[in-house]
């Protein structure tokens, strides 16, 4: 079973910006989309998430769908507290009560459940982001859509993100499509990569990611080759 996106046109203006792009997204994995930056991955998350309904297309598998969406930045509310800006996206559908305690289960989830009560700016960059993952994977959705959320933090910080967010994504089973303009990133999170062409964009290849996590660390020569080709589909 999969998300499928077909024939996907997009344009701001006289410039277009997606052009024909057709991609699947198999339902409880984690498939990449890479690019160059400026080549409408923004645009295509944007749609899937219904901010967006100005385009030509079809989208299969995508009505009634709930999505979370994950952006680069932690975007979280400096006079509330992290608890709070968990249960903000869950209080309409829970009530109040039954949102601070769904809250309190996701910061516990990702660590931080001695740091509920604390303001973001407390919080170290990467205590914000795993307030952010907290946030989006509470939020009932069968999609997580994700915005190069993992690009502001030092290489050390971003690979222990990512190893919880790996975590978190198989125990929840949820589909997840995250963009990047990151190889490495993408052949460490990906069952599934798609790489774009510049704009107009289509997609250029995609590959389907056979090799063990264990193997797709930064420091692997094994992934040298999947890396290559990667590079080799976004230069052309």
């Amino acid at each position: 079973m999969a998300y499928r996106i077909k024939q996907l046109r997009k344009r701001y203006g006289d410039t277009l910006v997606l052009d024909g792009l057709s991609l699947e997204l198999p339902k409880s994995a984690v498939s990449v989309v890479l690019g160059p930056s400026g080549c409408g991955k923004t645009s295509l998350l944007n749609i899937l998430a219904g901010i967006d309904t100005d385009f030509e297309g079809e989208l299969d598998g995508f009505a009634g769908m709930r999505a979370s969406y994950a952006f680069q930045e932690d975007r979280l509310l400096p006079w509330r507290s992290a608890k709070d800006n968990v249960a903000l996206v869950l209080e309409a559908r829970f009530g109040r009560q039954e949102a601070d305690r769904l809250a309190l289960e996701a910061l516990r989830s990702v660590g931080l459940e001695h740091d509920a009560a604390k303001l973001p700016g407390a919080l170290s960059g990467g205590m914000r982001k795993r307030v952010a993952l907290a946030r989006a994977f509470a939020y009932p959705s069968e999609l997580l859509l994700m915005d190069e959320p993992f690009s502001s933090l030092d290489l050390k910080t971003r690979i222990a993100i990512m190893d919880l967010f790996l975590t978190l994504r198989r125990a929840s089973g949820k589909t997840a499509l995250i963009v990047t303009h990151d190889v490495r990133e993408a052949i460490y999170l990906g069952d599934t990569v798609h790489c774009l062409s510049d704009k107009p964009s289509r997609v250029r290849d995609s590959l389907e990611l056979t090799l063990p996590r264990a193997a797709r660390a930064y420091v692997s020569a094994d992934a040298a080759a999947i890396e290559a080709r990667l590079y080799e589909s976004i230069v052309g």
